[in-house]
């Protein structure tokens, strides 16, 4: 991990924990016990953290959510799998080092692991894109994905980026049909897919890997439309407003569970997953087990018709202010599509 990064919320509690080292040290160097002072002063860090975090804003989230320290994918992986051997490229264009994906055992079962990966410095930053995915990311994704569908293997992807690449050569080689191609082929992949959104979860650059059975979302992570300093930007004309806009658009887990977006939220150590990797890591494997068994017991046409009616039903509201029009007719239900009961296996390539 890199050196710890202090936000303006933590400050106190950076200063407490650098008195709790220094009095360490001074008792180590003049061989006397203050273990009784050190307990007061981590119980009084405690208390602090545990105020500050039952009164957070949903920017402070944001910020959390962004947190260089954050524990990003390739963090995650060797945590929470065995044997994960990394493949690269779309076969189209070439390998995008924002998105990382290959084949892995958990709990001694094979999946395939998708993910989002930003950096810590600036060259892997560099290497990263930032964590903006290009189109060769979102197509080495749904190459990933055809092969665990072709072998029967669980897909399980990790969602962190702040949004799509947007520059002027993705969007020449097909930055939205990309997403859209992905969206489309997620809606029907013949096998199980758990998405875990571990940081920001950033428009259709999150969702063109989060089309998924199950939906998990660490605690202080966040989900959104749009980054709230570019909705802060159109709709006032001022990014500096993004607390603002985060707050009206509800980004948080908790709002992302009330509306039906996630099905899980993960708890996060007191401070946030960056405070505690190993037991973020025990939590989201943990989730990812039982949902992982619970969708692993449906038939193919069950589990594709979950995955259907679970997005059909995002968006769906009642308007209790409007009074009902006795002489209007019923709503027409919406038709589930069908499924062909085998799928033509896909073409697998190798690299010569």
């Amino acid at each position: 991990m890199a050196s710890m990064t202090v936000l303006e919320f933590e400050r106190q509690i950076a200063e407490l924990e650098s008195n709790i080292a220094k009095i360490r040290e001074i008792a180590n160097r003049e061989n006397r016990d203050v273990e009784h002072e050190i307990a007061d002063l981590e119980q009084n860090r405690d208390a602090l953290l545990h105020d500050f975090f039952q009164a957070l804003t949903a920017w402070d989230n944001v910020q959390l959510a962004r947190h260089a320290d954050r524990p990003y994918t390739l963090d995650y992986l060797p945590l929470l799998f065995d044997d994960f051997l990394e493949l690269h490229g779309d076969r189209v264009f070439g390998d995008d080092g924002a998105m990382v994906g290959g084949l892995a055992l958990f709990d001694g079962k094979p999946v395939v692991v998708v993910g989002q990966q930003k950096g810590r410095d600036l060259k892997e930053r560099q290497k990263r894109n930032f964590g903006y995915s290009r189109p060769e990311g979102y197509r080495k994704a749904l190459r990933l994905m055809h092969l665990a569908a072709r072998f029967g293997h669980p897909v399980v992807t990790f969602v962190d980026t702040p949004g799509a690449d947007a520059n002027v050569p993705s969007e020449e080689r097909g930055i939205s049909e990309a997403i859209a191609r992905n969206l489309r082929e997620m809606s029907v992949l013949r096998t199980p897919i758990v998405s875990v959104i571990i940081g920001e979860g950033g428009s259709g650059g999150a969702l063109g890997i989060a089309v998924a059975d199950r939906v998990l979302m660490l605690e202080h992570a966040i989900y959104s439309v749009i980054a709230p300093e570019g909705c802060a930007s159109i709709l006032w004309r001022d990014p500096a407003r993004g607390p603002d806009a985060a707050r009206a658009m509800r980004v948080t887990a908790r709002d992302a569970r009330e509306f039906g977006f996630v099905d899980e939220v993960i708890p996060e150590p007191l401070g946030g997953a960056h405070k505690g990797p190993d037991a973020t890591a025990a939590a989201i494997k943990d989730a990812l087990a039982r949902h992982l068994r619970e969708i692993g017991r449906l038939s193919k046409t069950r589990l594709l018709a979950g995955r259907y009616e679970k997005f059909r039903a995002m968006g769906r509201f009642l308007d209790v202010a409007a009074p009902a029009r006795l002489d209007a007719p019923p709503p027409a239900p919406v038709p589930a599509p069908t499924y062909p009961e085998t799928e033509p296996a896909a073409d697998v390539q190798h690299n010569p």
